[in-house]
């Protein structure tokens, strides 16, 4: 008996077999009834027979291996299957262990079959396995886009209602450090409340542009005529007063006029720098230079010290890039997640600029910014 035919004379002790195990996966809330266990795995199955029963080519068949199989515009059951899983407070491990559960509960029963005395067609067999590996691939994928979108819309959420009152506190504690007559003391704890609330903003803010980036096209800019100069040579003062270990020498002329985003012009300038300072040895000048060249406006900032490993390099602007196991026990949770620097990279891109970045023990660390001084932002809000 060919294997499709057999799925469809057997489906009931298939799907009893799927339910039976998915029943034995512990999750949080209500226990899922017959139908919910059951859920997409009849679709499934009829889509892998359908398949069973399609011709397929040897160059189909390998491009399928290589995962370059044809593409369903529609979402498929495996796909659906995935959502609901995780809905239901299915871990991804947990979903895959169904997948490994249905392979073993067909070809065992289709076994029995053949020690029966049934031929059996090999090509079914590879056929079956390939069918699985696509469900299962299609599931997977699902699955981390649906993980993917919930934590950026939970981000953006968070986000958006810590700013409020942040704000408030922020203006609280610029109230009391600006009041007259308070004491030296009471000063001293406004001044550590604001800049420690600023700070927290700024973070807040770091991680709605990164969800906006996941979510969108990239960070937003509003262009105007701006001169980059003062912005740059303020974003340098209010580092060196936070930072007064630091030396930090500021080569610029002025102006340095183009049409740009300020605001967003002094996240670039900001985080970059304060990453130099961070990562730099502060007993040796940290050199930020703003200059025109051939009609763009380059920015860089060059600090000693250690240099970046050359693993790090090429995911310097990537956060989840430059995450692993192995930097988290290394460095542990105050080096950040290095959302500073992807800020930095997508704000420049969003201007249609470059940014780019050199490091050795010897030379030290350079960070590079190009941008044309009246060239058509990429993504004007």
């Amino acid at each position: 008996m060919r294997l499709p035919d057999f799925i469809l004379e057997n489906l009931e002790p298939i799907l009893q077999a799927w339910e039976d195990f998915a029943r034995t996966i512990k999750t949080p809330g209500v226990e899922l009834d017959s139908i919910e266990l059951r859920d997409h795995a009849e679709q499934m199955l009829r889509a892998i027979v359908t398949d069973l029963r399609t011709r397929q080519t040897r160059r189909e068949q390998t491009a399928k291996a290589q995962g370059h199989g044809p593409v369903d515009e529609q979402e498929t059951a495996a796909e659906t299957h995935a959502i609901t899983r995780l809905m239901a407070g299915f871990t991804i491990d947990q979903m895959v262990s169904e997948y490994r559960a249905l392979r073993t509960s067909v070809v065992s029963q289709w076994m029995r079959q053949v020690k029966d005395g049934t031929p059996i067609n090999v090509d079914d067999m590879t056929r079956f396995h390939e069918a699985i590996d696509q469900a299962l691939a299609e599931s997977i994928a699902s699955y981390s886009r649906a993980v993917e979108a919930s934590r950026n819309v939970f981000l953006g959420i968070l986000g958006h209602d810590l700013r409020t009152p942040l704000g408030a506190i922020m203006l609280g504690a610029d109230v009391l450090r600006r009041t007259e007559g308070a004491g030296a003391r009471s000063t001293k704890v406004a001044n550590q409340i604001y800049t420690s609330v600023r700070r927290a903003s700024q973070i807040v803010g770091d991680l709605l542009d990164l969800t906006r980036c996941q979510m969108g096209p990239g960070i937003p800019v509003r262009t105007a005529a701006v001169d980059l100069a003062p912005l740059c040579a303020r974003v340098v003062e209010e580092i060196q007063a936070f930072h007064p270990e630091a030396r930090i020498v500021l080569e610029t002329p002025s102006p340095v006029a183009g049409r740009f985003d300020g605001a967003r012009m002094e996240q670039v300038f900001s985080n970059i720098i304060s990453n130099a300072v961070q990562h730099g040895d502060t007993a040796r000048p940290i050199k930020v230079q703003l200059k025109i060249e051939e009609d763009c406006a380059v920015f860089s900032v060059h600090n000693r010290g250690e240099a970046i490993p050359e693993d790090v390099l090429p995911f310097i602007f990537n956060p989840m890039g430059r995450f692993s196991q192995r930097t988290a026990i290394d460095h542990g949770p105050t080096e950040g997640l290095g959302l500073g620097l992807f800020i930095a990279s997508e704000v420049v891109a969003s201007h249609g600029g470059s940014i780019e970045v050199s490091s050795d023990a010897d030379q030290g660390t350079v960070f590079r910014v190009k941008i044309a001084l009246n060239k058509d932002a990429s993504n004007v809000a």
